[in-house]
């Protein structure tokens, strides 16, 4: 073969191996995007469920400069007028709630009950709920109430909300009756519910909330907001926000901020909960 024609064959060996690379390569792209989306760890697989095309919640007001801590520990906001809060169960154990209105709290969110995450899903009580909510009325905080969803339909939310009711019936609220809905495991009986199914449980705790004449509110992180069910569909409600940062990031506009999970108040013994409540015109 002479040296013309060993070149040709060369080049003509080059261009299949790089039509046949190129083709290799067009098959990873395409089989990765034919490939179901990994949940992210402690959630859920993402629902096939088309988005909603209504528009988003106004836009968050605030800029991470915004949030400083004072001389106690305590983050506060220069944007505007705020509260500070907490919120509290059975885990917090035997409060002084002298001492926690004394150390500049004003308001408490009080679970009430709960749903097991079980596959029965039966409801519970929060054993120091009555306990605390007269604690803290002694002490002249302004109080709400917030039930642990763990809801898989519409109907099992709105039962939630009545028993929420029920049990707040004698009970002076200033504060909002919250949805607070987590998902727990795989194992969890909430581990495979679809983001539309989640939303319209929110939607209905919140309906037959505001048809008692309460006000309701929606707890929840931007996890959750992001790959667990419509926000766009639940701006009618307010919104507590879950978010354990010193600086406020998220898009969207909310009412209260739980900046920390691992707060100290005094007349507490342990972490508990700490929010800052917003005052917008």
């Amino acid at each position: 073969m002479t040296a013309i024609k060993k070149r040709a064959w060369l080049t003509v060996l080059s261009i299949i191996a790089c039509v046949a690379l190129a083709g290799l390569v067009l098959l990873a792209v395409y089989l990765e995007l034919q490939a179901p989306v990994p949940p992210v760890e402690g959630s859920p697989a993402e629902t096939t469920t088309q988005a909603t095309t209504l528009p988003p919640p106004p836009e968050n007001v605030f800029n991470p400069e915004d949030f400083i801590y004072d001389e106690q520990g305590y983050l506060t906001c220069t944007a505007g007028p705020y509260e500070r809060g907490i919120d509290v169960s059975a885990y917090q154990g035997k409060i002084n709630w002298k001492k926690v209105a004394d150390s500049g709290v004003t308001f408490a969110i009080i679970r009430v009950a709960g749903r097991g995450y079980g596959e029965s899903g039966n409801l519970y009580d929060d054993k120091r709920a009555q306990e605390n909510y007269a604690g803290a009325r002694k002490a002249g905080l302004k109080v709400g109430a917030y039930f642990f969803s763990q809801a898989i339909t519409p109907e099992e939310a709105v039962e939630e909300a009545e028993y929420l009711l029920e049990k707040t019936k004698d009970w002076t609220l200033e504060m909002p009756l919250v949805y607070d809905w987590e998902y727990i495991s795989e194992e969890a009986r909430t581990a495979n519910i679809d983001q539309q199914t989640l939303t319209d449980c929110m939607i209905a705790f919140c309906e037959r909330i505001k048809q008692a004449g309460k006000e309701p509110m929606l707890y929840f992180n931007p996890n959750q907001a992001k790959r667990l069910f419509h926000i766009e569909q639940v701006t009618d409600y307010d919104f507590w926000l879950a978010m354990y940062t010193d600086w406020m990031t998220y898009p969207y506009k909310f009412h209260m901020w739980q900046y920390t999970n691992q707060g100290t108040v005094p007349g507490i013994n342990g972490n508990v909960d700490i929010n800052l409540l917003f005052y917008y015109e």
